[in-house]
């Protein structure tokens, strides 16, 4: 373990040390969410990286050498990095002490830096698609809380505009469908709480979502007390209307993103942001291609601008 390692560990968690490489393979072979098969692959992007002398506690070593190496490797050892990093964020805020809570917050950072370390780049003459980092898209929620000018914005204006935010970027909605997707059409099947969207060319499609966004709507229901369309446009004396505009979506987003830094950010970003972090965590494109109402996965495909890559094949993982 190096001495980066060595002292980004015991930041995070002062009465034990252990090793980032040994930690991260853990993290990977713990998660009940990857297949066996991605697993391998992101184990073998980080044992790679680890061979070649390189910190995992240095984002700019992570950077230097991703630019080395092909884009499935990089892409699998971003996904790795950013299990890591996660995984540290969370110890590191669990081991937190009014005598320690600017050393957590520091490395809290630096978790956040290496999630940020490895950026995947689109090939030339693709059209530039835009999506936010796991953490940004944290951002973009918190920024919901805060007026532009700082001060607390009110209740009301925060629960809807996360909601509006979670349809598109934790559901994966188009803003057509945010708009118009009602409180019927949010059900429990099982242990899980689905949507059911009706998309384009009045297809329908069950998008099952987390329970913290299904909970966001019970409460802005709870709140607005009333049936039919989930989000609504905000009357002068804050009062619900009986629907939302794409254009009053678009507005929300606009206003936000611009609060984060982002001032360009658009509703099919948050979209795209679905199904990047969904492909990052390792959902299989087939299911993101589903969940997005796609019609085949080429199209996924070219929306997250993921090209033939002649580095890694199925057929490598097949006997032959």
């Amino acid at each position: 373990m190096s001495q980066n390692d060595s002292k980004f560990s015991s930041e995070i968690l002062p009465f034990q040390h252990f090793d980032l490489g040994d930690f991260v393979v853990q993290t990977i072979q713990n998660d009940p969410t990857l297949q066996p098969s991605t697993k391998h692959q992101y184990i073998k992007a980080i044992e790679n990286y680890l061979a070649t002398g390189g910190s995992l506690a240095d984002p700019q070593v992570l950077t230097e050498y991703a630019l080395t190496v092909g884009s499935s490797t990089r892409s699998f050892l971003a996904a790795a990095v950013t299990r890591l990093a996660q995984e540290l964020e969370q110890l590191a805020k669990g081991s937190a002490r009014p005598d320690n809570i600017d050393v957590i917050q520091a490395a809290v950072f630096r978790t956040q830096a290496l999630q940020n370390a490895i950026k995947i780049q689109q090939a030339k003459g693709e059209k530039a698609h835009t999506w936010l980092t796991y953490h940004e898209a944290e951002q973009l929620l918190e920024a919901c809380s805060r007026r532009p000018s700082g001060k607390k914005e009110f209740e009301i204006y925060t629960l809807r505009d996360r909601l509006a935010i979670g349809l598109m970027m934790a559901a994966g909605l188009r803003r057509e469908e945010a708009a118009s997707i009602q409180f019927t059409d949010i059900i429990k099947q099982d242990k899980r709480y689905v949507l059911n969207v009706v998309g384009k060319g009045a297809k329908s499609r069950v998008v099952p979502i987390s329970d913290r966004l299904a909970e966001a709507i019970i409460d802005w229901q709870f709140l607005i007390d009333t049936e039919g369309l989930i989000l609504r446009s905000l009357g002068r004396n804050r009062e619900p209307k009986e629907s939302i505009s794409t254009t009053g979506l678009y507005n929300i987003v606009q206003k936000r993103g611009k609060m984060i830094g982002k001032p360009d950010l658009q509703p099919h970003d948050l979209r795209r942001t679905y199904a990047e972090l969904g492909r990052r965590a390792g959902v299989p494109i087939s299911q993101i291609s589903k969940l997005l109402g796609h019609a085949s996965i080429e199209t996924t495909q070219e929306y997250l601008n993921i090209t033939l890559d002649l580095e890694m094949t199925v057929s490598d993982f097949v006997p032959f």
